[in-house]
């Protein structure tokens, strides 16, 4: 089973404002990442992945595309959605898809919106909930 690691942790409070780097987030099931503005019941688009070699290629930092959980040594341009990861012992996500790049990329970078179409990242909902940290291993079932 592919298997990587949580290099970082951001939860978005508040819609157009920066997201906020934290060590620990808590998952809530059916809902997302508790005091994220996209934990609520019935949402597809919880939970926000992508790899760091990604965000590399572009020159970008962890959290400037807005996603929750960077991860390093596990290639998401090879997930699909239904893949179930695990994080750490007990946290399990399932894959609703990719996220599509917006126009939010282009205040990044002139141009960043189509460079990065494809490879912003895999959105998941929370399955079983519990603490995640930054470190915990994440694992492709």
């Amino acid at each position: 089973m592919p298997q990587g690691t949580i290099t970082n942790l951001h939860i978005a409070r508040v819609k157009g404002t920066p997201s906020d780097p934290v060590q620990e987030a808590t998952a809530i099931s059916g809902l997302g990442l508790e005091g994220d503005r996209s934990a609520f019941e019935g949402n597809k688009r919880q939970v926000l992945f992508i790899d760091k070699e990604t965000l590399d290629d572009f020159g970008l930092a962890p959290g400037q595309v807005k996603e929750n959980i960077t991860v390093t040594g596990l290639d998401l341009s090879q997930t699909k959605a239904g893949q179930v990861f695990r994080i750490g012992d007990d946290v399990t996500m399932e894959l609703v898809g990719d996220c599509e790049a917006c126009g939010k990329m282009e205040a990044l970078a002139l141009g960043l919106q189509d460079k990065i179409d494809g490879k912003r990242g895999m959105l998941a909902i929370v399955v079983n909930g519990g603490s995640i940290k930054v470190g915990d291993s994440i694992t492709v079932q």
